[in-house]
């Protein structure tokens, strides 16, 4: 049997994680990034062992955060046969990943205030309807 040190997520990992999760970014993609900020690489599995999350949970996690260019990823053999292992890093620094959410959640903003200023535009148009 092995010796394998595994990290695991503490209270300011968590509160960063509900923290991301208020803007809009799903718990696995957060808790996965949360690791990743800890780490300088992490195989899937190890992401898995040290945050709970599923194996499922952690490929879409990694598929999101690959489309985002937020991690790089490599093959490395493993011992043995089998395939090689995936290895990820986090490329791109939080600040960058935290400002795409907030260029995000502006845009939204703005929409929604662009939609509430046409409709206040149209009920002035609107002819008032009293019940009798």
């Amino acid at each position: 049997m092995k010796n394998h040190e595994v990290k695991v997520l503490d209270e300011k990992d968590h509160i960063f994680i509900e923290t991301l999760k208020t803007f809009g970014m799903s718990k696995s993609v957060a808790t996965t990034m949360a690791y990743l900020v800890n780490v300088d690489k992490a195989s899937a599995r190890e992401i898995e062992i040290s945050t709970g999350l599923r194996q499922t949970e952690v490929s879409l996690a990694m598929r999101f955060m690959r489309n985002q260019l937020w991690v790089n990823v490599r093959s490395e053999k493993g011992h043995g046969k089998g395939r090689p292992m995936k290895i990820y890093s986090l490329v791109t620094p939080v600040d960058k990943i935290i400002s795409y959410y907030e260029d995000k959640i502006y845009k939204e903003s703005q929409a929604t205030i662009s939609v509430i200023k046409k409709l206040k535009a149209m009920s002035k148009t609107m002819p008032l309807i009293t019940s009798k």
